[in-house]
């Protein structure tokens, strides 16, 4: 939303539009609506209705309207009431271009604009964890960079900014020349050029012209001349006579502002990066080994320098910087596999992107990938698939299929264990999927080839309710939590039951991937099968229990010891595997200072200090307690009280030890109301699930989960007619219903029955009549438009988890925990 308010006549006189109604007066804009889902303050939006293939955004006038809409931008002369504003326009996608480009007019602060094949949102993202600590920048959200994102993206300028990033995307010839004036960039960056989206272009050098259009009246462009096709269409363009330039290569015949050196691969997984800069040496060091981040990397140094930034901060916020996620869906597929489905491109680059993003992946040992024909990517076929086996080989990829009779043409190329299919369906005939057991899979295809039949045969059969789990939205909860604390607090990050119903090494695979410092799980068992994944990262282990230790030491997992008896189940464990003192066993010291769960009391203090100095193989790791009522500000006196208690008995213990000692008593509504005790670390729960108890964080975190299941069947019911066993629900009138199937057995309580809860069917609520069953249930849905087969939604960020739970008169918590296992969970990650 803008803090920029525009009057109606504005409005008209920026999209060139004509007034056909003016009946809501003194009316001034503050927010634009595309989506009506979206819609968050009515009184003061202003709703283009867009048209396109798949959607015409004037059916949702009416909607709109009763929610308290009266401004819109509509291309079909119509006027359903007479009380609110309608400016008629042409075309509603170029009122909206020409909307923001106005507004950003408004703005007189530098603004880089980023275009190319590859790494845009990546650079862009890092360009914002690089220069936020001193700026503050506003960026276009996730990839918003096609012609409705760039002007959503630039409508979110506002006075109190004082640096903008936006990044722009093309897929056709003259697309540039619109996002370029409403960007109206300052500073540009052109990061590569490649295969991606080609198919409207007749060759990369065309394709290169069309970007370059961006930076025609920028101050400075970045970039790398090592890409041919970009330095030939820059010389060609005669650009370079309006404006300056800031170029670094990695090769050392160019003459350029910044040369980079071939760089050294650290053992601690991290990238050491040389260059001379105006004569001098200097460095900087990544947290990432692959080719394109070191790229990406390398873009935004020299930006960095650019602006001025000295070697010496660069440096050391480089090191802190955070991986960018991808566009990718990961599923349970059969045989216990793991299935990756990326089709957001198919051309080399997003490919070694997406063998990375393979790679990242531990819960399995085996890796395979399944690619088909790679289209349209300018190189002639011998070039291409040399190219692809070597990054096939290169990658420890331990099975190959190709699919397609181009890719099958170079079927020599490849080693290793490999199939060829002419075509998937082919492929589907006469590949056995029992070949498939315990391993990763990534399915790499280009549209054509239908790869999501593919998809469905290898994925995990189950019913039709899904659990969605967005990784994205799970790593912004844990970034937004992360800016909370100093650069010095590590983060514990709770997996314990099922990760909160979202699968457990999935959760911990992403969460290991952004460097939290400690995972926590309930049981033991836990603990080993992610292990089992290829977790390896420290995990505590919150109840250990008495047949559990040996497993605990196998496989290198740390204990809670709360209470003497645990203290001594441990040691009896040690002496069993023999453990030598120079490995001892990592072990963390719950404190009971006021909850009254699991811990050791005040008194108990002495004795514990003196049994520990008796175990040469324990290691004291951590001290730490739990807050009762962090969330509750009338019991703020109480927290205070148990912090006390904490310092004071931790402080007992950490005199008698030889090493530091970490403290932590902070959950999340903690780290956000007492900032002040955050010590040495913290723990994170339900809050990076999106769930929060604290208002103040409710805004800024991000939904993760969304239950849906379908309508498997629709029907008549007559008045008198009853629905259900027990027959608990009788018709009073004629009704319809829908049988979805969800039950309790998927974790749907049954004290939802007969009205006291409801799905939604396109945001409309419609009630459960009937008791729930096992399996199904059944709702009413009488004068909502709906078909067999048609979505429907228990929770998602629109009808939040909250209000079911409130519903049941339980918390989230709960509810979450109570999804069945058998209900199948799809992971997104972009």
């Amino acid at each position: 939303m803008s803090s920029v308010k525009y009057s109606i006549s504005d409005v008209v006189e920026f999209t060139n539009g004509e007034l056909i109604n003016e009946g809501a007066e003194g009316k001034f804009i503050s927010d634009i609506l595309i989506d009506s889902r979206r819609l968050v303050t009515p009184e003061d939006s202003l709703f283009f209705a867009l048209v396109s293939k798949k959607n015409n955004g004037h059916k949702y006038l009416n909607e709109l309207y009763e929610k308290g809409v009266r401004n819109f931008v509509v291309s079909e002369d119509i006027v359903e009431h007479t009380d609110a504003n309608y400016i008629l326009v042409e075309n509603t996608l170029d009122a909206l271009q020409k909307f923001a480009t106005r507004h950003r007019l408004h703005f007189d602060i530098p603004v880089i604009g980023i275009t190319g094949s590859n790494g845009k949102t990546i650079v862009k993202e890092w360009l914002f964890q690089l220069m936020s600590p001193d700026k503050k920048i506003i960026r276009s959200p996730k990839s918003y960079n096609s012609q409705i994102g760039v002007p959503l993206s630039v409508w979110q300028m506002r006075p109190d900014f004082d640096f903008a990033v936006f990044e722009a995307g093309i897929s056709e010839p003259d697309e540039m020349d619109r996002l370029r004036g409403i960007i109206n960039p300052t500073i540009g960056i052109f990061t590569n050029i490649g295969p991606a989206h080609s198919e409207n272009f007749i060759t990369i050098n065309q394709k290169a012209g069309e970007k370059l259009k961006l930076f025609t009246k920028v101050d400075t462009l970045i970039y790398c001349p090592d890409y041919s096709a970009i330095q030939e269409t820059i010389i060609k363009s005669e650009i370079l006579g309006n404006i300056n330039t800031f170029t670094w290569s990695r090769k050392e015949e160019q003459d350029v502002d910044l040369l980079v050196k071939k760089p050294i691969r650290n053992r601690n997984n991290t990238l050491t990066i040389k260059a001379i800069y105006r004569g001098d040496e200097i460095s900087i060091i990544i947290p990432f080994t692959d080719d394109a981040s070191l790229e990406n990397a390398i873009h935004c140094w020299a930006t960095m320098l650019y602006l001025g930034y000295d070697n010496d901060i660069i440096t050391q916020r480089m090191t802190s910087l955070q991986p960018i996620a991808m566009r990718l869906e990961m599923k349970e597929g059969v045989n216990h596999c793991s299935v990756i489905n990326d089709s957001y491109n198919s051309d080399i680059n997003s490919l070694n992107i997406a063998l990375d993003f393979l790679n990242q992946q531990n819960q399995h040992k085996r890796k395979s990938v399944i690619l088909s024909d790679i289209l349209q990517s300018g190189q002639n076929d011998d070039d291409l698939y040399e190219e692809v086996a070597s990054l096939i080989n290169n990658k420890g990829i331990d099975k190959f299929i190709g699919i397609g009779k181009a890719i099958s043409n170079h079927s020599g190329k490849f080693t290793g264990e490999k199939a060829f299919y002419p075509t998937t369906r082919d492929f589907l005939q006469k590949c056995s999927f029992a070949n498939f057991q315990n391993e990763t899979i990534l399915l790499k295809g280009a549209r054509i080839f239908e790869f999501e039949q593919i998809s469905q045969a290898l994925q995990q059969k189950a019913h039709e309710t899904i659990l969605e789990i967005n990784l994205n939205a799970l790593i912004s909860n844990l970034d937004y939590f992360r800016q909370k604390l100093r650069p010095e607090t590590k983060i514990m990050a709770m997996v314990k039951a099922f990760s909160y119903g979202s699968g457990s090494f999935e959760i911990a695979n992403i969460l290991q991937y952004h460097h939290v410092d400690y995972l926590v799980v309930a049981y033991a068992d836990e603990g080993v099968e992610l292990r089992k994944s290829g977790i390896k990262v420290p995990i505590m282990v919150m109840n250990p229990e008495e047949q559990s230790f040996d497993d605990i030491i196998k496989h290198n997992l740390e204990p809670e010891i709360y209470n003497f008896r645990s203290l001594h189940l441990l040691e009896e464990a040690i002496r069993r595997n023999i453990i030598p003192e120079n490995k001892p066993i990592k072990i963390h010291i719950k404190l009971d200072t006021g909850m009254h769960r699991l811990g050791f009391l005040s008194d108990e203090i002495d004795e514990l200090i003196a049994k520990l100095s008796k175990i040469n193989s324990v290691y004291l790791q951590s001290v730490f307690s739990h807050l009762a009522s962090s969330e509750d500000s009338d019991d703020d006196d109480f927290t205070d009280y148990q912090v006390g208690q904490f310092k004071a008995m931790a402080e007992r213990i950490k005199a008698h030890s030889d090493h530091h000692i970490m403290m932590h008593i902070l959950n999340s509504a903690g780290i956000t109301r007492f900032p002040q005790y955050q010590f040495d670390m913290v723990r994170l729960g339900i809050s990076l699930y999106g769930v929060s108890s604290v208002i103040s964080n409710k805004d800024s975190l991000e939904n993760v989960s969304t239950l849906r299941s379908t309508i498997s069947q629709i029907k008549k019911i007559n008045p008198g007619e009853t629905i259900g066993y027990n027959r608990t629900w009788k018709a009073e009138k004629e009704m319809i219903i829908a049988v979805v199937p969800i039950g309790y057995a998927d974790g749907l309580d049954r004290k939802l029955s007969n009205g006291k809860g409801r799905l939604y069917i396109n945001g409309v609520e419609a009630p459960f009549v009937g008791s729930i069953c096992m399996d199904m249930c059944m709702i009413d849905i009488t004068g909502i438009d709906v078909n067999e087969g048609d979505d429907v939604i228990v929770f998602d960020s629109e009808h939040p988890i909250t209000i079911l739970a409130r519903d049941l008169d339980t918390i989230p918590y709960e509810v979450l925990t109570s999804i069945s296992r058998r209900v199948k969970r799809v992971y997104f990650h972009e």
